[in-house]
């Protein structure tokens, strides 16, 4: 089963968390000092904020998989219609590891199809051989450039 992904960047996290946690009614289910994530189960939504983007705003969108077959199945899907793909493959980033590769929209808004591996203790760590960024996303409706960000 495929899970829905939305991260937000925010100004101020604190503020943001409170204002979440009500709307969700639940706390998030991981807290750093400029990111927090929501795993809700009604809608099924992966929904993290981070402090980490220039503008407030969407970042970028995603379909989280449980499973490597249901990645490949997105990633085969995305082939098949045509859609531009980035594939960043194995890395890590907002404090796991995963697979995943990203497509983007008309509007330039960046789509993130992953597959969580495992938790880490810091938002990202480098490889010795660092792949091309990932096209991130803006505010909706903003064009796309690659920058060196993770989700």
């Amino acid at each position: 089963m495929k899970r829905f992904h939305v991260h937000l960047h925010v100004d101020d996290l604190a503020a943001s968390i409170g204002f979440y946690s009500k709307l969700f009614a639940a706390a998030p289910a991981r807290v750093e000092a400029d990111y927090a994530k929501w795993m809700i189960e009604d809608p099924r939504i992966n929904f993290a904020i981070s402090t980490r983007g220039a503008a407030a705003g969407v970042d970028h969108l995603g379909i989280q998989t449980d499973d490597g077959a249901e990645l490949v199945e997105l990633k085969q899907r995305a082939a098949a219609a045509d859609l531009a793909l980035h594939g960043e493959g194995a890395t890590t980033c907002c404090y796991a590891r995963s697979e995943k590769h990203w497509v983007t929209d008309p509007q330039g808004v960046a789509w993130e199809h992953f597959h969580t591996l495992g938790d880490i203790p810091v938002f990202s760590q480098p490889t010795a051989a660092e792949a091309p960024a990932a096209p991130r996303g803006k505010p909706v409706g903003v064009a796309v450039k690659p920058a060196s960000a993770c989700c």
